[in-house]
């Protein structure tokens, strides 16, 4: 773990991390003490650690049987991709209607930072890479500021946190998935002021990683290995 910070702070950073890159299967059990003793951390920081990934999304709190990583086909995961193809095509309708030239600009420029961006840091990796999951991030904001509501982007950016897990499971199930196409689409209706292809084309960017989730198999557990 990075010496920076306090032992609660480099706990959550490390388990976040391992999280999010894989080294722990869907639905493997994430132990308090066993945690603990592996970073060299009391058992409460573990605890408040593992709790702040369950706000994010990236850990669920199970009933007298501790935490564990949630399932790929995890229900929340699908309202999650329910809500978002809800609010947020409606969003880019509005952001279209409203925005100016700056907005134009920043969205350009979030696409162009995406497209050159790999989505995975090594060949052969799994889950898109940290790097890559950022730009992501940034372009599918930029498109929505337009809207000028922040009670709506805090609703995204809340959204976004919660889902970020099942978006990086998701390249496994769909290894051949041309997001950049579609990306460059979304972008190019966007910016052509086309509300309704825009808002059509950003539904069904959407409803993809939710129906690749649906699809997937299971994760071969000793694929995968249990540790930070």
């Amino acid at each position: 773990m990075s010496s920076e910070g306090t032992p609660s702070e480099r706990m959550y950073a490390a388990l976040r991390a391992a999280v999010l890159h894989g080294e722990f299967a869907p639905e493997a059990p994430l132990k308090p003490q066993e945690l603990a003793n592996r970073h060299g951390v009391s058992l409460a920081v573990a605890r408040e650690a593992l709790l702040r990934l369950v706000g994010e999304g990236l850990a669920q709190r199970l009933p007298n049987r501790g935490f564990a990583v949630p399932a790929t086909g995890a229900r929340r995961w699908q309202q999650l991709a329910e809500a978002r193809a809800v609010l947020e095509p409606a969003m880019l309708t509005m952001a279209i209607a409203r925005g100016d030239l700056e907005w134009e600009a920043r969205v350009r420029a979030a696409h162009h930072r995406l497209a050159g961006t790999p989505p995975f840091a090594r060949e052969g990796d799994a889950h898109y890479s940290d790097a890559w999951g950022e730009a992501h991030r940034l372009f599918h904001r930029a498109l929505l500021e337009g809207c000028g509501n922040a009670v709506l982007l805090e609703a995204f950016d809340r959204m976004w946190i919660d889902s970020e897990l099942a978006r990086r499971w998701s390249a496994i199930g769909a290894p051949g998935r041309d997001a950049v196409a579609e990306h460059r689409a979304i972008e190019e209706a966007a910016l052509a002021r086309d509300a309704t292809l825009a808002a059509d084309l950003l539904r069904r960017h959407l409803g993809r990683t939710a129906e690749v989730l649906r699809a997937q198999p299971p994760v071969d557990d000793n694929a995968v290995t249990n540790a930070t």
